[in-house]
C-alpha cells in the first residue's frame, strides 16, 4: 500500500535529477547498488559512455538544471573521477552537479564545495559517526550539502542518524540502493517516514522510479523531485512528460 508522504508545498517546483555514475572515467549502468557488476552505460540518447556525451544527451531530451553524479570509485576508496567532473563543470557551466564522492569528513566537503565542482551529497553509508554533520551544521558549506540517507534491507549509515532530523541539511534524498535501476517504483513507504521526520526539508526520491506516473504521484504527495537515470535512456520517461512536469 502507498503511504501518503508530504503535502505538496505551493508554488514549489518539482525537479527530476538525471544521475550518471562514474567509474574510470565513463558512465556505467547502476543497478541494485551491486557497484561491481555495474556494465558500462547503453543509452537511446546517446554514442558511448563518454561523460561528456551522455550528459549532453540528457539536455538535448529536457533542459535539466541539474544532474548527479556518483563517483563511485571515490565511494569505493579506490581512486576517483575528478577529470570527468571537472570536463563536464567546464562543458556544462550553468548545469548544477550534486556529486556524491564518498565524503567522510567535514574536511572533505569543505574541500570539495571550495573547488567549484559542485554541490557535496553526503552519502550516510560512507559516514562512521556524526561527527561531520556536527562540524557543518554551523558551516557555510551546509547550504551546499545534501545528505543522502541510504537504504538497503536496513538503512546504511550511523544507527543513530534517522533519529537526528536535527542534523539533517535542507536538501535531503531517500536512497533505495537495492531499488536502483530495478523497475520496481519507488519506495512510498521510506519517503512517508523521512518526511513526516522532517516534513520543512526538500525531499528527493531514489531509486526504483519507473515512469511518468510515479513521477507525478512523487509531485503529487509533495515530494522535491526524483532521482532518475535508467527510465530516461530506455525511454520510458520521454521529453513531453519532463516538459509538463517542469510547468
Amino acid at each position: 500500500m502507498r503511504s501518503a508522504t508530504m503535502q505538496p508545498r505551493e508554488g514549489e517546483m518539482f525537479h527530476v535529477v538525471p544521475v550518471i555514475d562514474l567509474r574510470d572515467g565513463g558512465v556505467v549502468h547502476a543497478r541494485r547498488g551491486d557497484r561491481g557488476r555495474y556494465p558500462p552505460l547503453r543509452s537511446a540518447l546517446c554514442t558511448g559512455n563518454d561523460p561528456v556525451e551522455v550528459v549532453g544527451g540528457l539536455l538535448r531530451l529536457h533542459p535539466f538544471r541539474v544532474v548527479y553524479a556518483a563517483d563511485l570509485d571515490a565511494i569505493q576508496g579506490s581512486g576517483d573521477n575528478r577529470p570527468a567532473l571537472a570536463r563536464l563543470k567546464a562543458g556544462f557551466p550553468d548545469i548544477e552537479l550534486w556529486v556524491d564522492a564518498g565524503f567522510r569528513t567535514a574536511d572533505a566537503v569543505r574541500g570539495f564545495v571550495a573547488s567549484g565542482l559542485g554541490d557535496a551529497v553526503l552519502g550516510s553509508e560512507s559516514l562512521d559517526g556524526l561527527a561531520p554533520l556536527l562540524a557543518l551544521k554551523a558551516d557555510p558549506a551546509w547550504e551546499r550539502m545534501i545528505l543522502s540517507l541510504d537504504f538497503r534491507d536496513r538503512f546504511v549509515g550511523p544507527p543513530d542518524l534517522p533519529d537526528r532530523p536535527d542534523l539533517w541539511p535542507r536538501r535531503i534524498i531517500a536512497m533505495t540502493l537495492a531499488r536502483v535501476g530495478s523497475g520496481e517504483g519507488p519506495d512510498w513507504n521510506r519517503l512517508s517516514e523521512i518526511g513526516r521526520a522532517k516534513p520543512q526539508a526538500s525531499l528527493f526520491a531514489a531509486g526504483g522510479v519507473r515512469d511518468g506516473n510515479d513521477l507525478r504521484d512523487l509531485a503529487a504527495r509533495g515530494s522535491a523531485g526524483a532521482l532518475v537515470a535508467t527510465a530516461l535512456h530506455d525511454g520510458r520517461i520521454g521529453g513531453a512528460e519532463l516538459e509538463a512536469l517542469s510547468r
